[in-house]
């Protein structure tokens, strides 16, 4: 049995690579939004986090003996504690990491509090495409009336949003793909002179991101990604599917 751990476009491609060649898994999901979209796809879905014990009482109890971990890049923790519970379990890990997208032109930084530094540096609304998770961090460097948050539309996270005291007219809550097309009209609209966003791969739209900032000449501020030392690492589906399901056949694991 597979524990696919979720949160991302990629691990639905995952999944749904998984049930094509009849591997039997789990896909573990944080939110409500996840598990229904999971649910779609997937046979077996568990939602919450997992830290370490629960993570080693539920591989044990389902007799997991590989782990596929295709959360978001920027999921650091979960992705530390999952190679820690494989390697203490010596069952295998196996991680999807989308292939980076960073160019030498892009403003790059490695935290919160550096992207808001460097967001200070310009005048004018910031267009923030970094998610609901962090924002709480940014307000600690941002001033609240210059921001314009660009989220999920979910109820969870709407109220997330609106306890942080930023204004219905600062949200703006619209769920992707986003051409580069749209996303210039989006930075147009809400008249952003600079964005701030994530290294988060083709998957995650970064590519039309970026590329709408150059065609408006607006400064995108990228944080970059924490690079882990992975036991094994793939950034194609295809591949990553073969490989378990050749450690399936060959009773690796």
């Amino acid at each position: 049995m597979i524990l696919l751990l979720g949160g991302t476009s990629d691990s639905l491609k995952i999944a749904q690579g998984l049930n094509e060649v009849g591997l039997d898994f789990y896909l573990s999901v944080v939110s409500d939004y996840g598990k229904n979209l999971a649910a779609t796809i997937a046979k077996r879905v568990i939602k919450g986090r997992l830290n370490p014990k629960e993570m080693v009482e539920f591989i044990q109890l389902h007799q997991i003996t590989q782990l596929i971990d295709a959360t978001h890049p920027y999921a650091i923790e979960v992705s530390k504690n999952a190679m820690s519970v494989c390697a203490q379990l010596g069952i295998t890990y196996l991680r999807f990491e989308r292939p980076s997208l960073i160019s030498e032109d892009m403003i790059t930084v490695k935290s919160v509090k550096a992207a808001c530094e460097q967001a200070m540096n310009y005048t004018g609304n910031i267009y923030l495409t970094t998610g609901s998770k962090t924002l709480a961090e940014f307000l600690k460097y941002l001033p609240k009336e210059r921001l314009v948050v660009r989220v999920l539309p979910t109820l969870e996270v709407i109220s997330t949003i609106e306890k942080l005291g930023i204004p219905n007219g600062q949200i703006e809550a619209i769920k992707g793909p986003f051409s580069k097309e749209l996303n210039r009209e989006l930075l147009i609209h809400n008249q952003a002179r600079v964005m701030i966003t994530k290294e988060s791969g083709q998957a995650g739209g970064f590519f039309e991101k970026t590329e709408a900032c150059k065609d408006l000449n607006i400064p995108c501020i990228v944080i970059t990604r924490e690079h882990l030392d992975y036991p094994e690492k793939f950034s194609s589906i295809e591949h990553l599917i073969s490989q378990a399901k050749k450690r399936r056949s060959s009773g690796l694991s």
